[in-house]
C-alpha cells in the first residue's frame, strides 16, 4: 500500500522535478504506509482565470512592527541543566545557592525532589532560580524562600489532585495537549469564551470566583509540570501556546495580571517557548511599547503569528497529528484516550497547485479511514474512489466542496466493494498563497473469508 502525491502546477510556472519534490517532500513517515510516496507532476491549466499582474505589496505599519517584535529577538535556546557545562561563575552560584539552602532551610523538597542530598533532579530546579534572576545569588535565594512559603500556603502539592468544578473550562480556556516536536508538553490557553457576559460572571463575578479560578488555572500548570523529567538533558519546561482571538482584554485584566504574577513569582524558567496565535492589529504595537522591559531571554521565547498563519506557524514546533483540529492540525480530544497519535505526513500546498493524494492498493472489501487538512483551507477539497477494473465507475465519495478557512480536518472513511485506489483532491489553482497540510490513513482488510 502506497500513497502517491500528484502534483498540478498552475500553468506558465513550471516547476523542475527536482525542485518540486525537493519542496513537497513528506518528512514525517506514516507507519500505515508500505513504500514512501513517490511524487509525480501533471499540467493543470487554470480554466476562466486569466493571467494577472501582481499587485505590488506594500506593508501596513502593524505588520512591519509585528515582523520586527519577532524577528528582533533571537530563538531561545533551553538551558540542558549539565553542571558540568556551566560557566566557573555559575558552577560558583549554584554552591553558595545550595550553602545558604543547608543554614536556612535544611530538608525542604519541591515538586517532590528533595532540595538538599545530592539529587540530579534538585540541581534543575535550583538552576532555574538561578537562571530566572541571572544567576544572583542573594535574589534567588529570596525568589525561592517567597515560593517555597507560597506554595505551603496555598497547598501547591496537593492542588493537581483536587475537583475545582471547572468541566465547562476543561479543554477549551487551559489545557495540556499533546508534545512538541522536541517532547515538551504543549499548553494551550483561550480566553475568548468570556466574552460572552454570563460566562464571565459565573467564573469572575466576585472575589471568591476568581481565587477559585486563579487555583484552577495554577492546577493546570501543576498537572503540565508533572509531565518534566527534572533531569540533566532532559525535557523540562513547558510550551505555552496563547490564542488572542475574541480575547476581552478589559474585562480579563485582573485575572490575567495575576496568573502573570504567580507564574512569575513561582515557576521560573518552566516555559521554553511562548506562542502567541491569532494576534489582533493592536497586539503588535502593545509589544512595542512592553518590550523595553522585558530581558531579553524572555523575548526570545515569544513566537507572535497573526490571524490566519495559526497553523503554518505551530506546524514549525508541533506535529500536525498533536495539533488541535480547531488550529489547523489533526489532534481530537478523543484521540487522546487511544494512545499517542498516529504520525501524519506533512506537505505544502502552493499557490495555483493542485495536489492530488492517491492512495493504492485498496483490495476489494477493506475500509480506508484518512484525515486530512490544510491550514487556512480556502480552497476546494474532493474525495473519489477510483476501481481498478476496467469498465467500473468512479465513485465520488467526497463531491468537491469549497472548504471555509475555519473548518478543521476531515475526518471519513470508505469501505471498497471493489479493488482500487482512493484519490484526495487540494485545489489551490484559484489562490497565490502557499498553505500547509497533513493527512494520514489506514486500511484494514476484510476479515470475511
Amino acid at each position: 500500500m502506497r500513497a502517491n502525491l500528484v502534483l498540478g502546477v498552475e500553468l506558465g510556472k513550471p516547476l523542475l522535478a527536482s525542485e518540486n519534490r525537493k519542496q513537497c517532500f513528506l518528512p514525517h513517515k506514516n507507519p500505515f504506509m508500505e513504500a514512501s510516496s513517490p511524487i509525480s507532476m501533471q499540467q493543470t491549466p487554470q480554466k476562466d482565470q486569466p493571467e494577472a499582474s501582481p499587485k505590488p505589496f506594500r506593508k501596513r505599519f502593524v505588520t512591519s512592527l509585528m515582523e520586527a517584535a519577532t524577528l528582533r529577538s533571537p530563538s531561545f535556546k533551553e538551558d540542558t541543566y549539565f553542571v558540568s557545562r556551566l560557566k566557573s561563575s555559575e558552577k560558583k552560584a549554584l554552591q553558595e545557592f545550595k550553602d545558604k539552602l543547608v543554614a536556612s532551610h535544611g530538608s525542604d523538597s519541591m515538586w517532590g525532589i528533595p532540595l538538599l542530598g545530592g539529587d540530579e533532579r534538585a540541581d534543575v530546579i535550583l538552576l532555574k532560580f538561578l537562571r530566572a534572576r541571572d544567576f544572583r545569588v542573594a535574589d534567588s535565594f529570596n525568589m525561592l524562600e517567597k515560593c517555597l512559603a507560597w506554595r505551603k500556603e496555598f497547598g501547591a502539592d496537593d492542588v493537581a489532585e483536587e475537583d475545582l468544578g471547572f468541566k465547562e473550562l476543561e479543554g477549551v480556556v487551559a489545557y495540556m495537549h499533546g508534545y512538541d516536536r522536541e517532547e515538551h508538553p504543549v499548553c494551550y490557553n483561550a480566553y475568548g469564551v468570556f466574552r460572552d457576559k454570563d460566562m464571565y460572571e459565573r467564573i469572575f463575578g466576585d472575589e471568591e470566583k476568581l481565587k477559585k479560578f486563579l487555583r484552577w488555572r495554577v492546577q493546570v500548570l501543576e498537572r503540565g509540570i508533572k509531565l518534566l523529567h527534572f533531569k540533566p538533558g532532559g525535557v523540562n519546561s513547558i510550551i505555552q501556546v496563547t490564542d488572542l482571538k475574541d480575547m476581552p482584554k478589559r474585562e480579563l485584566r485582573v485575572a490575567s495580571n495575576q496568573i502573570l504574577s504567580l507564574f512569575q513569582d513561582n515557576y521560573p524558567e518552566m516555559v521554553a517557548r511562548k506562542i502567541f496565535i491569532n494576534v489582533p492589529w493592536y497586539f503588535s504595537i502593545l509589544y512595542s511599547m512592553f518590550s523595553p522591559f522585558l530581558t531579553q531571554r524572555t523575548k526570545s521565547k515569544f513566537v507572535i503569528s497573526k490571524e490566519g498563519n495559526v497553523a503554518e506557524t505551530l506546524y514549525k514546533f508541533i506535529r500536525p497529528e498533536d495539533v488541535p483540529v480547531q488550529y489547523g492540525g489533526l489532534s481530537r480530544p478523543s484521540d487522546l484516550q487511544n494512545g499517542p497519535p498516529k504520525p501524519a505526513s506533512e506537505f505544502t500546498v502552493k499557490g495555483g497547485e493542485k495536489v492530488n493524494i492517491q492512495i493504492e492498493g485498496i483490495e476489494a472489501g477493506a475500509t480506508i479511514t484518512w484525515d486530512i487538512v490544510v491550514g487556512g483551507w480556502d480552497l476546494e477539497y474532493s474525495a473519489e474512489f477510483v476501481p481498478n477494473a476496467e469498465g467500473s465507475y468512479t465513485i465520488a465519495v467526497e463531491k468537491p466542496r469549497k472548504m471555509a478557512p475555519s473548518e478543521e480536518a476531515v475526518h471519513n472513511s470508505f469501505m471498497s466493494r471493489e479493488a482500487g485506489r482512493l484519490v484526495l483532491s487540494v485545489d489551490n489553482t484559484a489562490s497565490r498563497r502557499k498553505k500547509v497540510a497533513a493527512y494520514r490513513y489506514v486500511v484494514r482488510k476484510s476479515t470475511v473469508v
